[in-house]
């Protein structure tokens, strides 16, 4: 019988119970058998756990493990616990995963829901103008009017010829109007986590670091195609507006770059012909019967035909 330990010697009594513990293990196992003892480990004083191979099919590798046990000064061994354990080359299931931590990019069909979290890292809250006062309340009224002294005093510095001298606004609704107008009036928006993680995803698909990027001939930053952003973001990304480009509509960043860059090649202009040269400077005597006779008429050549006959 082989005996491991634990830092200390596993007790004689306990070590050599190993029918005892069999026999719980096959208590435990039935119907299945149970394989051949593996050895047996210290747990504490007169406590020892026997191991015995598991032959359940679908349990390669696990073990029976049974703890045995005597009271001090006696000489009985009684069972304490009998478990199935895996071995160190066991069988194992993987790993259980969360569902928010097993989704990835493009899980998500039509009709899916994907809900997010109230402490989600990715967003933080927005201005809503929840909070305002209604507008008959007493709070309210009493912050018109405070917004109405101060609007007067800064009109008082402002000299009335400026034409942007005008009539001051409630501040609260100047604010939400302005919010609304600008996206602002929503529960949540993107906090710094949430751009930084889309910066980093976005840099790393249409980035410095791509293939396509490091034979390009120029980066995004100088191309006629590139459409800013708004925001924080327009600072690094933009997006593509080339149908040729492989990232026509994807978020791209400045140092990314291709072959379809605006400034990347100029189509040859057609050469035109040179334009014809008068030479105003001499004439240029032409026969006037489209022969190679002398000017000044077709008779007298004829004549002169004649007589050299005669």
């Amino acid at each position: 019988m082989s005996a491991a330990m634990r830092g200390r010697a596993p007790d004689r009594l306990c070590a050599g119970a190993v029918e005892l513990a069999r026999e719980a293990a096959e208590e435990a196992a039935f119907p299945s058998k149970v394989g051949d003892h593996l050895g047996a480990v210290a747990d504490g004083d007169r406590v020892v756990t026997h191991f015995f191979d598991c032959l359940e099919p679908g349990y390669r590798g696990w073990r029976w493990a049974v703890t045995v046990a005597r009271a001090s000064r006696a000489r009985t061994v009684t069972v304490d616990e009998t478990v199935l354990l895996p071995g160190p080359d066991a069988l194992l299931a993987p790993e259980w995963v969360p569902w928010s931590e097993r989704l990835r990019p493009g899980d998500l069909g039509p009709g899916d829901l994907l809900p997010t979290t109230a402490d989600d890292p990715r967003l933080e809250p927005g201005y809503t103008d929840a909070d305002a006062p209604p507008p008959n309340s007493v709070l309210s009224r009493e912050e018109s009017e405070e917004t109405d002294s101060l609007a007067e005093a800064e009109d008082a510095e402002v000299s009335t010829n400026e034409p942007g001298a005008l009539p001051g606004t409630p501040a609260r609704g100047s604010i939400a109007a302005v919010a609304e107008e600008i996206g602002m009036g929503r529960p949540r928006v993107l906090s710094r986590h949430g751009l930084s993680t889309a910066a980093d995803r976005w840099e790393e698909a249409y980035g410095p670091r791509t293939p396509m990027a490091q034979a390009a001939p120029a980066t995004c930053m100088t191309c006629g195609f590139l459409v800013p952003m708004a925001g924080s973001l327009r600072q690094a990304f933009g997006v593509c507006a080339n149908e040729f480009s492989p990232a026509d509509g994807r978020v791209v960043s400045f140092a990314y770059g291709c072959g379809a860059h605006s400034e990347a090649a100029v189509m040859p202009r057609t050469p035109r012909p040179a334009p014809p040269v008068v030479d105003e400077t001499r004439v240029d005597e032409l026969p006037l019967d489209g022969g190679t006779g002398t000017p000044g008429g077709g008779a007298d050549g004829g004549n002169a035909g004649g007589n050299a006959e005669a």
